[in-house]
């Protein structure tokens, strides 16, 4: 008799595990500093004052995804690192504009809530917070039965950063200033449709071997405190954060008119997993168009910082020279040819 009441629990969505959920949230927030105010969660909108220290602050936002990694995710059951990747893309977003990172609100939608699932979820996502010194304030999580199949869910992130004017990077790129390659740490969250056709098509069983497991997915490197570091002693003319597109679609958004990126590929420092792609059969151009081969950021600067600038980074991520900007109607220019 039960099972035929109309009822919203019946139709799919159970509003007691949704507050079960947020109460999680609450005290995993409570826990940290870095957080975020657990007052906030559970509100209808998320309350944060401006810090008092900022002169003439500007809001710079961004929000994002993590793509097709979510089936990764899924596929080795491994949750509570894709929070970290969702954090990643907004934050490193931020810091292009010379912006840091302030407030994040996640959005999760999902089939039927799996409460540790979601746990593992916003684990990933509170250390990505805690990574790029950045406050969970609040978020959304949707029951959608019907419109996921089962076990299928997505998730989005939306980042405010604050930044003085006078520290937003813009209209700083110079002629002969250097191109450096701060180093990736693997694939990040781009490309993974490929990556997925590739395991398809050539019948790879990746959960039984160790090196793909681990590579696919480890979880993107967070650059924040690096190039906000070095954005406060001016170091940094220009800078881009490669994601979708590889080097040539991002770092061009950057360029001024009359400049160009001359980028020497014979310089770039090949990641391993980036040459398997590769001998699988995935061509240089499509490698160089879909995935940063290595190069995780760019930055511009002047000749005369590059030691300084290097000082600011751990052995792992040091940046190094892959080319410079020239005088050129053309935004970007590629010579050599990346060693796979």
């Amino acid at each position: 008799m039960t099972s035929n009441k109309l009822t919203y629990s019946n139709s799919g969505v159970n509003i007691s595990k949704a507050d079960s959920f947020v109460k999680f949230i609450s005290s995993l927030a409570k826990k940290s500093g870095k957080s975020g105010d657990f007052k906030n969660i559970g509100g209808f909108g998320a309350v944060s004052p401006i810090p008092k220290k900022l002169k003439d602050p500007y809001i710079v936002t961004s929000t994002d995804g993590v793509g097709t990694k979510i089936e990764i995710a899924n596929d080795l059951n491994k949750f509570n690192t894709i929070g970290i990747d969702l954090v990643a893309m907004c934050v490193n977003d931020l810091v292009v504009q010379g912006a840091k990172p302030y407030l994040f609100l996640d959005y999760i939608s999902l089939s039927k809530i799996n409460l540790n699932k979601l746990k593992n979820l916003i684990r990933g996502i509170a250390k990505g917070c805690e990574i790029s010194n950045c406050k969970l304030v609040g978020g959304e999580t949707a029951e959608m039965p019907g419109t996921y199949s089962k076990n299928k869910f997505d998730i989005a992130g939306f980042a405010v950063g604050l930044v003085e004017k006078s520290k937003i990077l813009n209209n700083k790129i110079k002629n002969n200033d250097l191109i450096l390659g701060v180093p990736s740490n693997g694939l990040h969250s781009n490309g993974f449709s490929l990556v997925r056709y590739l395991l398809k098509k050539k019948k790879i069983n990746f959960k039984a071997n160790k090196f793909l497991k681990d590579e696919l997915i480890r979880p993107t490197k967070i650059y924040v405190k690096e190039i906000s570091n070095i954005n406060e002693k001016n170091l940094i003319n220009g800078c881009a954060n490669i994601t979708g597109g590889g080097l040539e679609d991002n770092i061009k958004r950057v360029i001024p008119k009359n400049l160009c990126a001359e980028i020497n590929l014979d310089k770039i420092r090949t990641l391993k997993i980036f040459k398997w792609l590769y001998k699988m059969g995935i061509s240089e151009e499509e490698m160089l168009r879909t995935f940063n081969c290595g190069v995780g950021f760019c930055l511009i600067i002047s000749p005369r910082n590059l030691g300084l600038v290097r000082k600011y980074f751990g052995k792992k991520f040091k940046p190094y020279i892959i080319g410079k900007i020239i005088k050129n109607s053309k935004k970007v220019k590629f010579s050599g040819k990346v060693s796979w």
